[in-house]
């Protein structure tokens, strides 16, 4: 008799293999998962955030940012525990490292992968994601708000940077289609005949009307 994996243990191995494709995805991404099924991870983000160094002093940048992700025995109905490991300075992450997630911490969805969950943290190292108003970290939220030292986000690059600069970088292989002259206004008629669309099978009738150089679609 084969005996057929729970829901809990396909849903862990669903989310390896999207931290698996995610890390071969990004330059910024590494992770290492504890147990087979993996139920937690440390994620290590490698790009630009702050932090405020012991005795108040300067905020600085940091190029290391590691988290802790626990999948409880409640996964993936209730979210994982989250767990900031390494300095940073936001206004939803609280100086012991707790994480706000914002509507996601009353309202988890039980479908958010763990590689969504990553851009989601990654988009709070670089300041792309935060809450002003409703902060865990109130020094920093008023940082937030009044701060003119840093371009934000601080860093540019999506969590999946490799996929974005392989589509850049991709060659177009599509013809390249013949211009079309434009029509001059003596060329064009006053009035075009009646224009039907089909749209899931109602008929829509229309009239293109000349206005100057342009043509405007009145739709019924």
């Amino acid at each position: 008799m084969v005996r057929r994996d729970s829901p809990r243990t396909r849903r862990l191995r669903t989310d390896r293999n999207s931290l698996e494709k995610l890390h071969a995805e990004s330059t910024i991404l590494d992770f290492t998962p504890f147990g087979d099924p993996a139920e937690s991870y440390v994620v290590r983000f490698h790009g630009k955030g702050i932090w405020r160094p012991p005795g108040g002093g300067r905020l600085a940048m940091r190029d290391l940012h590691e988290v802790s992700i626990k999948l409880g025995a409640s996964y993936p109905r209730m979210m994982p525990e989250l767990q900031w490991k390494t300095p940073i300075f936001h206004p939803n992450i609280s100086g012991g490292g707790v994480v706000c997630l914002g509507g996601y911490g009353t309202h988890w969805v039980p479908s958010l992968n763990l590689d969504e969950l990553c851009v989601m943290l990654w988009d709070m190292i670089r300041y792309a994601n935060y809450d002003v108003d409703s902060p865990y970290n109130r020094e920093a939220a008023l940082w937030a708000k009044t701060q003119n030292e840093f371009r934000l986000p601080l860093d540019s690059r999506p969590l999946r940077d490799k996929l974005a600069r392989d589509s850049v970088n991709r060659p177009s292989t599509s013809p390249e289609l013949p211009t079309r002259p434009a029509m001059t206004a003596s060329q064009r008629p006053a009035m075009a005949a009646e224009v039907v669309f089909l749209d899931s099978g109602e008929i829509i009738e229309a009239e293109v009307i000349e206005s100057g150089d342009s043509e405007i679609f009145f739709i019924e």
